[in-house]
């Protein structure tokens, strides 16, 4: 067997992203983003151990010391072929969920070894996404103004008809000013930007574009779903205070470079995967019923094109029987009611931690 991906991985990442979003989507609106982001990290970790493949977590839930599972350099699979590398963010969104709010996502991507973009030191990139119909035209070294005005021409519309989304935070006050000084429109949202990636990134979409400073794992989960749909994203390194300027330049890291798809993704074959936790722009979130729940999932290649939007349905007796209380709750199989009694509703997550936890990287 080749060493490099040769058969279709996104088919089987959907079962760990399924997994992630049935364990979290017990704790939406349940105010504990903690439990939630464990839920989905301790069940999609369970599900990456069935899969063929010797993985390396590139992008994930912190350092070993930090992190139990999923943690950055954590070796996955069963040690055969293909040799991978991975980046996961179990629930981008956990204050959405915690919250109840549109967006979450349960993420995953994978490409060949070697081709994921190690960020180090900087938590925190400036982005620019937008669709195929406007890539060739946008650059990020320019001002916001000249960037929107060039996606109006690119896309045949007048300057107000363009719509920016972007993370609202106070880091933004001056870019908010100077977008609607141009007149285009702005849609500010307080989390999940690799939701809003995704959604800039689509033909066809309300976006035009995603502007702003957010986590580089996020932009490193949007450029793998970026080779797979089109578009482009370009990201530059940020650094917060002059300790993480100084570890990124001894890193390697130049803060000026100017990093498009094809830098934080490598590679020939890109896998990507995503399933809605709650309600979102994107996908539908988890759904209970007596029978068990739904679960709506967006899975894509890069080398064949193909996006599939897929709806599952999930028998809670059968799964109960193998997996316990993992993502229906206690006294699931037996009592054929599903604890805790919570419908997946719209949310959106909160990333407080860039990477996916809490505790990290607050914004």
């Amino acid at each position: 067997m080749s060493d490099t991906p040769d058969r279709n991985l996104a088919l089987e990442l959907v079962r760990v992203t399924e997994a992630a979003a049935l364990a979290s989507a017990r704790w939406v609106g349940r105010g504990d983003k903690i439990s939630a982001d464990q839920a989905a990290v301790d069940a999609m970790r369970f599900m990456l151990g069935s899969i063929d493949m010797d993985g390396l977590v590139v992008i994930g839930e912190g350092e070993k010391d930090e992190a139990p599972m999923l943690y950055n350099g954590e070796h996955i699979g069963n040690g055969e072929p293909p040799l991978v590398d991975i980046a996961v963010d179990p629930l981008d969104g956990t204050t959405l969920t915690s919250k109840g709010q549109p967006n979450a996502l349960a993420v995953i991507a994978l490409a060949e070894r070697g081709a994921m973009f190690d960020p180090g030191p900087c938590v925190y990139m400036e982005k620019l996404v937008t669709d195929n119909e406007a890539a060739h035209v946008i650059d990020i070294t320019r001002p916001i103004e000249d960037n929107i005005r060039e996606v109006a021409m690119a896309k045949g519309k007048p300057v107000h008809e363009v719509t920016v989304i972007m993370l609202d935070r106070p880091r933004h006050e001056e870019y908010k000013a100077r977008i609607r000084e141009t007149g285009a429109r702005i849609r500010l949202i307080s989390d999940g930007d690799v939701a809003a990636a995704i959604i800039a990134a689509r033909a066809g979409s309300s976006i035009d574009l995603l502007f702003g400073i957010g986590g580089t794992p996020e932009g490193v989960l949007a450029a793998a779903a970026i080779r797979c749909l089109g578009g482009q994203i370009q990201g530059r390194l940020v650094a917060r205070d002059d300790d993480e300027r100084t570890a990124a330049k001894d890193g390697g890291h130049d803060l000026e470079r100017v990093l498009t798809r094809n830098d934080l993704v490598r590679g020939s074959d890109v896998f990507f995967a995503a399933t809605g936790v709650t309600d979102g722009d994107l996908l539908e979130g988890v759904r209970y019923s007596r029978a068990g729940a739904t679960t709506e999932s967006m899975i894509m290649r890069s080398r064949s094109g193909t996006v599939r939007v897929v709806k599952s349905e999930h028998n809670r007796e059968k799964l109960a029987a193998f997996t316990g209380e993992r993502y229906f709750g206690a006294g699931a199989a037996q009592s054929g009611t599903i604890s805790p009694p919570l419908v997946g509703g719209t949310g959106s997550a909160d990333h407080a931690g860039l990477a996916g936890v809490a505790s990290r990287w607050p914004l």
